[in-house]
């Protein structure tokens, strides 16, 4: 039986858990560190898992969020739930975005 590895994409819990919910305010993170995004590529970086990625661009995010390549991708086998994508986020222990408020009365 041969084995196919597998990996898990992290970028949105690590985004969670340093406060950043929203892929546009990953952008002007990246550009300081000299990786210049869209905002479809940026979304689609945070959103899809990646099947290639820049060196330049792993290593600004782990410079953006203090952690390193192991933090963001979790390899493993297709069969294991941590890499599968299987795994549930708690909220409650990474942060929650903030609720937004709406004032009716000001226009």
């Amino acid at each position: 039986m041969s084995r196919t590895p597998g990996y898990t994409w992290r970028l949105r819990p690590v985004m969670a858990a340093h406060g950043i919910w929203k892929t546009s305010d990953l952008g002007p993170l990246l550009t300081e560190r000299g990786v210049v995004l869209s905002a479809a590529q940026i979304y689609r970086l945070a959103a899809k898992i990646p099947e290639r990625l820049s060196l330049r661009t792993l290593a600004a995010l782990c410079d953006i969020f203090g952690c390193t390549p192991n933090d963001l991708i979790v390899i493993g086998d297709d069969n294991d739930p941590e890499t599968t994508g299987d795994v549930v986020v708690e909220l409650a222990k990474v942060g929650r975005p903030r609720r937004a408020r709406v004032n009716p009365d000001r226009r």
